[in-house]
């Protein structure tokens, strides 16, 4: 067996692993990092959080060898590190596992696992040896069902993580960095990985966890480290820990009355969906009013997206109707939804959202047809982006800004001014705050409930029951590509957990 063999741990239980003191980074014009200093302790889950661009991934590259400081020192075993290369990192003993997952589809559980450092006779990889290794690794995580043998193109997002933390502990990892990696799970995956990284802490691996979810911090911390304008705040022990104190050490202010009050009246139906199936739905039935927020909730699964997909003209519709305004319409695809005032922001903006490296101006007027850039496009560009990017408190620097540069909250405000600018009936909205600090989450909730109150029909699909629970007038709960049933807004998540799990179908 060829695993890595680490520089021998010095430290005792409960020392720092890695100490990090005076660490700077400056980008053209943007002061990243600014003289960072905080421990990681062995055998601990050591929590960062912060508001989007508060240094956090910053500090990560860094780590892992993908960026140089420009200041500072870091030290494992008090010894100075380099760490200019990503081998650096791995041969120091710290894992990376990001929300994009750097495993390969096309081969096996074990292949991912064991890649580089394969159990060998001469050239040649020992299957049975190498299987039985994966299968060990897998075991002490909790994940001892997988078969090493599987195509990792086959398991779910959260048995992918799984291989990945088996990786880690292959290379004798000893510390493991997620960074955003509950965002893509349902609630039970989650406490599933909660219970791998209390696995590791106990085997005296540390663990540092960066997530936006405070619920998911308040669950699994022993320590807190709150990162601001890239400057640590403040570092809380597990008894300090309190939603509040978080909340204001990262924006500096208290989020009052987080979510806007339901006092919005409905109007009247601008779209109905009667009996509508797809390849991901089946006998969709639901309306959506004008001047209200209807929440979409349901397991991973569930057909939640599926459901927005029909609405959108993604998806072809295979049985059933759709109405704008009391009038039967056919959806042939998006650009007949658009027309008839329907607009969807998608679920990963990443990928189906933003043209990272193009503009906020471009991303914003990217659904503007030949016609309407025709007629001093540029001049009614600049104006209605100048206009939108006020209005939501886009904070950029330029509009001739890349998007990709700006932080989470901001692009996801770019994505939905796109479609404002378009004037729509009804606003599909699926995961809307994934990956956004608590700060922009509150200015997102915000807006939404100020397009609904100018008589906008939002449609809000979330698995953040707190989020669904928080923002909707009425919750329609999907099961297996169908409603399983209606609730009102001031339902209780079991309620919603009730509906999603039960047996029957249309229930209301």
């Amino acid at each position: 067996m060829t695993a890595m063999v680490l520089p021998a741990r010095t430290n005792g239980p409960g020392a720092p692993a890695v100490v990090i003191r005076g660490v700077s980074k400056s980008f053209p014009g943007v002061n990243a990092l600014i003289d960072v200093s905080v421990d990681i302790l062995q055998g601990e889950i050591h929590c960062w959080i912060g508001e989007n661009g508060a240094g956090k991934s910053t500090l990560i590259k860094i780590l892992a060898g993908a960026q140089s400081r420009d200041s500072g020192l870091i030290k494992l075993d008090n010894r100075d590190v380099a760490l200019s290369s990503p081998t650096d990192a791995m041969h120091e003993g710290l894992s990376f596992i990001l929300q994009e997952l750097s495993v390969v589809d096309g081969i096996t559980v074990a292949d991912n696992i064991l890649l580089g450092h394969e159990v060998r006779r001469g050239p040649e990889i020992r299957r049975a040896p190498s299987n039985a290794r994966a299968a060990e690794l897998l075991k002490t995580i909790g994940f001892g069902y997988l078969s090493p043998a599987a195509k990792v193109g086959d398991l779910s997002t959260a048995e992918k993580q799984a291989v990945m933390v088996a990786r880690a502990l292959h290379l004798e990892a000893r510390v493991v960095f997620l960074d955003e990696t509950t965002s893509t799970l349902d609630a039970d995956e989650v406490s599933r990985l909660f219970d791998v990284m209390r696995t590791l802490r106990d085997k005296g691996t540390s663990v540092v966890f960066v997530t936006h979810r405070l619920q998911e911090v308040m669950q699994v911390a022993d320590r807190v480290t709150v990162f601001k304008d890239g400057q640590v705040v403040q570092t809380l022990l597990r008894s300090e820990v309190s939603e509040s104190l978080m909340v204001r050490l990262m924006v500096g202010r208290e989020i009052s009355n987080f979510f806007p009050p339901k006092d919005r009246t409905a109007g009247s139906v601008v779209l109905a969906a009667r009996g509508v199936g797809t390849v991901g739905v089946r006998d969709l039935t639901l309306d959506l009013r004008s001047g209200e927020v209807l929440g979409i909730a349901g397991l991973v699964g569930s057909g939640r997206t599926e459901a927005l997909r029909a609405l959108f003209g993604i998806d072809r519709i295979r049985a059933g109707t759709l109405e704008v305004a009391g009038q039967l319409i056919s959806l042939r695809g998006i650009r007949d939804a658009i027309g008839r005032g329907i607009a969807m922001v998608p679920e990963d903006r990443r990928s189906q959202g933003i043209i990272a490296l193009r503009s906020v101006e471009e991303n914003l007027t990217i659904t503007w047809t030949d016609q309407e850039r025709s007629r001093g496009w540029r001049r009614k560009a600049l104006e209605i982006t100048s206009r939108f990017v006020s209005e939501l408190r886009v904070r950029t620097p330029s509009l001739r800004q890349p998007i990709g540069l700006l932080s989470g909250g901001n692009q996801q405000k770019v994505i939905v001014a796109r479609w404002l600018a378009v004037q729509p009936r009804v606003l599909l909205l699926d995961e809307p705050t994934r990956g956004i600090d608590v700060g922009a989450r509150a200015e997102i909730y915000r807006l939404i409930d100020k397009l609904a109150r100018e008589g906008l029909a939002v449609v809000v699909v979330s698995s953040d029951l707190p989020e669904i629970l928080g923002l909707s007038d009425r919750i329609v709960v999907m099961k297996d590509g169908t409603v399983a049933g209606e609730l009102p807004g001031t339902a209780s998540e079991e309620d919603v957990v009730a509906l999603a799990m039960s047996h029957g179908g249309n229930a209301s």
